[in-house]
């Protein structure tokens, strides 16, 4: 696979010794609506879709540095019987700004350089192996189509990593599952310890692992008072954080799993409420996001 040999050598180095320090994030103003996005099927990048929360920044990379960034690469997939979802619901969901927040933070507290632009892609797309890392959001309506399993399976088993989030209950828990068993019949999603290494990446992560849950901005914002994290689906108390894997046969990790967990809002929502950034998107969904990214990237 194109650039991972690279990356391999170049992250190990690219870490600084910084501390954890966020600040009072961006400016606030309440945005809790998500957007409808026209053309879903022709969208290239996040910068191409308006702002649903606050304004995400922008930066600019040295000339030259291009083939060494890292890129938030989004992948858009068929949902409820729906091509691409209506008007890009399901895999766009927190897009753009969690995909613009995260690459900014990761810039911000490591000195990898990263793509101030993101990507989606189809599983489809030509440019697929360039990108390392791809993420889906809201798979519990995933339905992938059937040409997308083989290369989805060549794409993980050549060296890429996926990252799943934000689904909730054991419905969509079953339908990611049972999706994933159509990429990889004879493997198994298995739960991650607290003290595997991807929770201590860059910064460490301590259980029990429901302390990393976050929950959409409203849900987390109530928290302070109603100390209520979690969210109700299928009529289901989706209590308990679940962080799952496959692995391959020499034990690299290739699927990421977080389940009743969403980080796309903690990274989407982050300017909205000061209690929900310092409580979820500084504590948990940035640092555990930035750890995934940089295990995924050395391992």
């Amino acid at each position: 696979m194109k650039a991972i040999a690279r990356w391999i050598g170049i992250v190990c180095l690219l870490l600084l010794a910084a501390q954890w320090a966020l600040g009072q994030g961006r400016g606030r103003r309440r945005g809790w609506g998500e957007g409808y996005i026209q053309n879903p099927e022709s969208v290239r990048t996040a910068r191409e879709v308006e702002n649903h929360s606050t304004e995400t920044p922008n930066w600019t990379n040295t000339p030259g540095f291009k083939p060494d960034t890292f890129t938030f690469a989004r992948i858009r997939y068929s949902s409820g019987g729906r091509r691409y979802g209506y008007g890009g619901s399901g895999w766009s969901t927190d897009f753009p700004d969690s995909d613009l927040n995260l690459s900014y933070r990761l810039q911000q507290m490591t000195s990898l350089k990263v793509d101030p632009d993101g990507r989606v892609l189809d599983l489809e797309d030509k440019d697929l192996f360039d990108f390392p890392w791809i993420y889906m959001v809201e798979p519990g309506s995933l339905n992938f189509e059937e040409a997308e399993l083989p290369i989805l399976r060549k794409y993980l088993l050549n060296g890429g990593f996926l990252m799943a989030d934000d689904f909730w209950g054991e419905y969509q828990w079953a339908n990611f599952e049972h999706q994933m068993k159509r990429v990889f019949p004879e493997r198994e999603l298995a739960e991650l310890p607290m003290d595997h290494p991807v929770f201590q990446m860059v910064f460490p992560l301590h259980g029990p692992k429901n302390k990393l849950q976050v929950p959409n901005v409203r849900t987390g914002v109530q928290s302070e008072w109603s100390g209520v994290t979690w969210e109700y689906h299928d009529g289901e108390e989706c209590i308990n954080v679940h962080i799952k894997a496959i692995t391959d046969d020499k034990g690299r990790m290739m699927v990421i799993a977080c389940h009743n967990t969403d980080n796309g809002d903690g990274w989407e929502r982050e300017g909205e409420s000061d209690y929900f950034f310092h409580r979820f998107s500084e504590n948990i969904a940035f640092p555990l996001g930035i750890n995934i990214i940089v295990y995924a990237m050395t391992h």
